[in-house]
């Protein structure tokens, strides 16, 4: 059978969508491979949502398509993001590859790797497409941890975005769909489940459903084999007061919140068609600690939007020392020429946004090493990941507080009992903070007791490139 690779590029909500892919390809009897120079088709399913990202995508597929010359490839997909925003340039400037596969398009991946496919592209306009509990994945993430994916599409109007260009109208999966699907991921082995979507906060709201997310939080906390529950992506003015109660009162759900604010001068926001102001965050901010104790709060800003001025920026400098975030991202503004920011007046010079960028990020290193310290000492559920990859310590893990992928870890130098396993959750005395990564010993008793898991779902951790591109995310 045709030997098939992945290279998945971006955000977590593309991993899903290449995950589905590859269980469509599973079913049908394909033979997966981490190797590109062992693979036969290649796919590379890419993200365009800022320059930083099209830029990679391209460099990818450029190098994917030299195994069509040097190994064994004979046929090269392109997938995802950059084929709804470039699908006729793809075709017309990469003679390379030959087949395009858009975000509306993944059950066309059979056809793109079949023997007899002549066409490389889609004629048409696809449905809009969403996936359900019945469509096959194979997860490339640890067998422990896995992200799903409640909707589809954003109707939020950004002036910076272009998802809803690439992605469509927000639309949610059916309630008792996602809910079987995490039953199902669960009983697969999956202790640690992370929704995502564009906007998580809209979910059912074209259902009809009331407090979709909220509800579906309480719904998926009574699964017994999952350990910890988290959302990613809220929208600022979606995140209400049944939402928090929600967090605050069901136990899997990990007390960590993430809303991306993107700035907090209104004038900015204002000019993003987003609207609201640092004040009005703060005072979310103090409800939500209110509520939910010990809360983790992770947001992301933009700097260098049009006509970010030098009283903007301090706005946001110091909104951010009030603020006291445990996480926080920076990313540079991407003049995208199909987004409506494209054309407003007053660009900020790019080195002098790199310079907002770093001087924001020393402040919130100040704040995160003071917010770490209060860690040592502490005795605390750590789930572990395996050897440390890139020190000399013995393990590295993640305390709840710590998002897969995108936050910092827990280093692990020192352990009680018997040598812990991925996927083990411990407790864990915190022994030392840095700016971003804590050190700990590790204990022998255990923090969650798991059953052996009863496999339905093809797990492989190392089935594909993973080449996440850091980029802000919608909301």
């Amino acid at each position: 059978m045709i030997k098939v690779g992945m290279v998945s590029l971006g955000c977590p909500k593309n991993l899903v969508d290449s995950e589905v892919m590859l269980g469509t390809l599973a079913r049908q009897g394909y033979e997966l491979t981490p190797r590109a120079e062992q693979a036969e088709v290649i796919i590379v399913n890419t993200c365009a949502f800022i320059e930083p990202a099209q830029r990679e995508s391209i460099e990818t597929i450029l190098e994917m398509a030299q195994y069509k010359k040097a190994g064994t490839a004979r046929k090269l997909v392109v997938a995802g993001c950059l084929v709804e925003r470039y699908r006729q340039e793809i075709l017309k400037e990469i003679p390379e590859v030959d087949f395009v596969i858009g975000t509306n398009e993944l059950e066309r991946v059979l056809q793109a790797c079949g023997e007899e496919s002549k066409d490389r592209t889609l004629e048409g306009h696809p449905a809009p497409y969403l996936y359900h509990d019945l469509t096959p994945r194979v997860l490339a993430t640890s067998p422990y941890s896995a992200y799903l994916k409640i909707a589809e599409g954003c109707d939020h109007p950004c002036s910076f975005c272009v998802i809803p260009q690439m992605r469509g109208r927000f639309r949610s999966r059916n309630f008792a769909s996602v809910v079987r699907e995490a039953e199902n991921l669960a009983r697969g082995g999956v202790a640690e489940l992370t929704i995502v979507g564009q906007d998580t906060t809209s979910y059912g709201e074209d259902l009809g459903l009331r407090d979709g997310l909220a509800s579906l939080l309480r719904a998926l906390g009574k699964i017994p084999e999952l350990v910890w529950l988290r959302f990613l992506y809220c929208y600022p003015n979606r995140l209400d007061d049944a939402l928090i109660a929600a967090v605050a009162e069901t136990p899997k759900v990990v007390k960590y919140i993430d809303v991306p604010l993107q700035h907090a001068s209104a004038s900015v926001l204002k000019r993003m068609r987003r609207g609201s102001s640092g004040d009005h965050f703060l005072r979310m901010l103090e409800k939500i600690r209110a509520a939910v104790p010990d809360v983790t709060l992770r947001t992301s800003f933009i700097v260098g939007f049009p006509g970010e001025t030098e009283e903007d920026f301090q706005c946001l400098l110091s909104f951010v020392e009030a603020a006291q975030f445990d996480h926080l991202g920076v990313f540079l503004y991407s003049n995208e020429d199909t987004a409506s920011s494209y054309a407003l007046p007053g660009q900020v010079p790019a080195p002098l946004a790199r310079r907002r960028k770093q001087k924001l990020m020393a402040l919130q290193r100040r704040i995160s090493r003071r917010k770490l310290r209060q860690w040592v000492g502490r005795s605390v559920p750590v789930l572990v990941e395996g050897r440390a990859e890139e020190t000399d310590l013995l393990f590295q893990g993640r305390l709840e507080s710590q998002a897969p992928g995108i936050d910092g870890q827990v280093l692990i130098n020192d352990f009680e009992g018997a040598e812990p396993t991925a996927g083990e959750f411990r407790w864990a005395t915190i022994t030392a903070a840095g700016d971003y990564d804590l050190v700990s010993r590790l204990e022998a008793r255990k923090f969650a007791e798991r059953a052996v898991p009863r496999a339905s779902l093809p797990v492989g951790p190392r089935l594909v490139q993973i080449r996440a591109a850091a980029m802000p995310v919608s909301p």
